[in-house]
């Protein structure tokens, strides 16, 4: 590299700015392979100037390489014969291989004074049935510094090669289109028509007219090509020390541009994302209030249904007090046990049982609701993919982590969340709150498992309250009519306490345990919701940042074109 005061000037500047280009990647959590491109970027600016050959693995590229050498250097053959890169360099042994710290490049010494100052790159073809052939090209293509990009004239620019040149314009590296096997065409019409339409296709993709030059490697190595003294004639002035100086500066630059532009790409789709994910915050918190409300609806259904069958044990009861009640009953109502049992049978009936299954529906459609409205949640966030673009970003990885949370919130809650755990705490609570609410009437109304036995009970202590002084032994034959209906309004009364006392309790703890599950999702989310507006802030400050380092970056870019 020519180095004058004005270069080393440059050179100090690229540096810097390359250090920083790879400090704002590191920063922003950038994939693996951008951050290993910014620090090569900044690695070449030390390394030999690299002249790259690359094409499909029929075009002819080691013979041509070996015809601009003048010696058989590389292997030659119809199949692919390049399975690794090589690195050719000017060195006193011919033919001695070199080890490199890349499995998969090797260097090359021969003595060519042509090579002083210059590093020859073959590399495997682009087309090649070994995929792995193709990402050792795609991969090295970054550290180019020249390009000679070689097509055949049998088969001039087919679409891989289109392909390729389109990622070689990305890195914005500098390309000189040679067209091998120009023998086989015999007519000078023949090599315009050809000469025109690989123009034409490298115009397209690279937004420039390149140098097209038609060249016979098997022509070279024969005798002596036209074409081959002209492609010299071009190398030479491009790799003067003056353009050399030039485009090795330029190379790493259009490096960090390229990188830049990805990671302002990667910026743009993480913030979409986060747009996004912010929607779905705000979507599953709308989905949790319907759950709440519909849940109460179904709880007002349910609870109307317990309240028809304390109706109904009400209307029982009233036709049990008419009928026995009476002064016909008198033998009757000498015995209070058999009064007793014979209201229990008639009267209280299966209301115990009935209750028990009323409850018992009312639990599982609870759970099951809830259930099917985590899984719902689960399965939701699960889709929340990010795009491509950020894929195996820091970004990536970290919203994946919170989101994996919160789905796995959802499946501990689905493991927890029993009907028998729901069922146990709900009748705990309500049993301690209904010997509260009607003392000895009921000795506790549960809710859900062993709510038979728990009803039963109240049930006894039920009969026990309704039928208190209805026996003739305290009553006396001439107060009868009165009693009996003082005994209706008594039963109005302690089903009426019953049913608010029920209705009361349930919708409580239901309640209650709407709100443990609305908390769980609460807790669940924050850490997301938290990193979101983290990563806003962020994406922010980092739009900003990419801002100052572009500026920075036209600014020499333009200083090092001008160098030529």
């Amino acid at each position: 590299m020519l180095v004058s005061d004005r270069v080393q000037g440059l050179l100090s500047r690229e540096r810097g700015l390359l250090g920083d280009v790879q400090a704002f990647l590191e920063a922003q959590g950038a994939p693996p392979e951008v951050v290993g491109h910014a620090r090569q970027a900044l690695r070449n600016l030390d390394e030999a100037f690299l002249l790259v050959v690359v094409g499909e693995f029929n075009a002819g590229k080691s013979s041509f390489v070996n015809a601009l050498l003048g010696a058989a250097v590389l292997p030659e053959g119809v199949t692919p014969t390049t399975d690794r890169i090589y690195v050719l360099v000017h060195g006193e042994q011919p033919g001695q291989m070199e080890p490199t710290s890349d499995p998969f490049v090797s260097r090359l010494t021969y003595p060519l004074p042509s090579l002083e100052g210059v590093a020859l790159v073959d590399t495997p073809g682009t087309n090649a049935i070994v995929r792995q052939h193709q990402a050792l090209t795609e991969g090295f293509l970054p550290r180019a510094d020249l390009v000679l990009f070689l097509t055949s004239a049998d088969r001039p620019f087919t679409e891989s090669e289109r392909q390729f040149l389109e990622l070689a314009a990305r890195w914005g590296r500098g390309v000189i289109m040679v067209v091998n096997k120009a023998d086989l065409l015999e007519t000078a019409e023949q090599r315009e028509q050809v000469r025109t339409f690989v123009e034409t296709g490298a115009r397209g993709v690279l937004g420039l007219t390149p140098p097209v030059l038609l060249i016979s490697a098997r022509g070279e190595q024969r005798g002596g090509d036209a074409g081959f003294a002209a492609l010299r004639s071009l190398l030479q002035a491009r790799l003067s020390e003056t353009e050399r100086t030039r485009l090795k500066l330029l190379s790493p630059l259009n490096t960090a541009s390229q990188l830049l532009s990805g990671e302002v790409t990667r910026a743009d789709a993480a913030r979409a994302t986060l747009s996004d994910d912010l929607r779905v915050l705000g979507d599953l918190e709308a989905q949790r209030a319907t759950h709440g409300e519909t849940m109460l609806g179904e709880l007002d259904g349910q609870l109307n249904r317990v309240s028809r069958l304390l109706s109904e044990f009400e209307v029982r009861a009233d036709r049990f007090i008419d009928a026995r009640l009476r002064f016909s009953n008198l033998r009757g109502l000498l015995n209070s046990r058999e009064l007793e049992e014979d209201f229990r049978r008639e009267a209280v009936a299966d209301l115990p049982e009935a209750i028990d299954r009323q409850f018992g529906t009312m639990i599982d459609r609870f759970v099951e609701a809830n259930l099917h409205f985590w899984e719902d949640v689960q399965a939701f966030l699960i889709r929340r993919q990010p795009s491509q673009e950020v894929a195996r970003t820091r970004f990536s990885y970290d919203r994946a982590a919170l989101l994996d949370g919160i789905a796995g919130s959802a499946r501990e809650h689905l493991a927890t969340t029993t009907e028998q755990e729901l069922a146990r705490n709900l009748s705990r609570d309500a049993e301690d709150a209904m010997k509260g609410v009607i003392g000895g009437l009921a000795g506790g109304v549960g809710i859900g498992a062993g709510i038979g036995a728990l009803v039963g009970a109240s049930a006894l202590d039920f009969t026990g309250g309704i039928l208190a002084g209805l026996t003739l032994g305290s009553l006396g034959l001439f107060v009868l009519p009165n009693k009996r209906i003082q005994a209706h309004r008594q039963l109005r009364s302690r089903v009426a306490e019953l049913r608010e006392a029920l209705e009361r309790i349930v919708r409580r703890e239901f309640e209650r345990e709407q709100d443990r599950a609305d908390t769980r999702l609460h807790d669940a989310i924050s850490p997301f919701t938290r990193f979101t507006r983290q990563e806003q802030a962020r994406l922010d400050a980092a739009r900003t940042r990419s801002g100052e380092l572009r500026a920075e970056l036209d600014a020499l870019q333009g200083e090092v074109k001008a160098l030529g």
